[in-house]
């Protein structure tokens, strides 16, 4: 049964009215039809199975059947960090991090950071928003991860200070690893810092290890920018979920 998340305002008592955007893909692209079951989410966690009673070009109405607490957030809050990567790198990181169930996305500019999108980052993060929304209702979460404005590094190593445990993959250390960071792990939110293509300047490492990030290594291989985040979030959400 595909899904799709609308804004709690139309959600009136027992009927729900699509937006736009989304009645357009149910008529056009899916050609639903009235009968159809459907199941939307209000994007705080409830989850309400609908039948569709109206079909207009610019609205999808649908009766509410039932409702219930979606279960598929994780217990423990992932903030990525993620240092901007060039070409069409950052959706498909966006896309596959939202799909394991990372909670929110922050592009961050390095000074490795290749590329430079001042002048259109307002289009970016709407496109990145709208890949986010798309990849959670594919997955059948009950929040929509945020991706939020572009910060400097220096400001996203402040920002993190809000999350209870903070790390950054570095391919110089040689000792600490996930392991050792989930073994002294009690919290429930935390910010993984990754870099852009060319990793982080031996500053930047700096910076984060004086501001209480904990640099870990992931290995003996190098993994890609697209890959390392996608890793790491696995990785920590598989030990701290079966612990938990």
């Amino acid at each position: 049964m595909p899904k799709y998340f609308t804004l709690p305002e139309n959600i009136q008592g027992d009927t729900i009215q699509l937006d736009e955007e989304t009645s357009l893909h149910l008529s056009r692209v899916l050609r639903c039809v009235v009968g159809e079951r459907i199941t939307v989410g209000d994007g705080s966690d409830t989850d309400y199975e609908c039948e569709i009673t109206e079909i207009t070009k610019k609205c999808v109405t649908a009766k509410i059947l039932d409702k219930h607490l979606n279960l598929n957030e994780p217990a423990v809050k992932i903030t990525l960090y993620q240092g901007l990567p060039k070409g069409d790198k950052a959706e498909l990181i966006i896309q596959k991090c939202v799909e394991i169930g990372v909670c929110e996305i922050i592009p961050v500019k390095t000074c490795r950071s290749v590329v430079n999108w001042d002048k259109k980052a307002d289009k970016k993060l709407e496109r990145w928003n709208k890949i986010a929304k798309s990849a959670a209702e594919q997955c059948g979460r009950g929040r929509i991860p945020a991706v939020g404005d572009i910060m400097t590094f220096e400001r996203a190593v402040e920002d993190s200070k809000k999350c209870d445990g903070r790390l950054i993959p570095y391919e110089n250390e040689q000792k600490n690893g996930l392991k050792q960071f989930c073994d002294g792990f009690k919290g429930k939110s935390i910010a993984v810092f990754i870099g852009p293509e060319g990793g982080f300047s031996p500053e930047e490492i700096e910076l984060a290890r004086e501001s209480g990030i904990m640099p870990v290594t992931l290995g003996r291989r190098i993994l890609r920018t697209e890959t390392a985040g996608l890793v790491t979030a696995v990785i920590l959400l598989h030990r701290l979920e079966d612990e938990g």
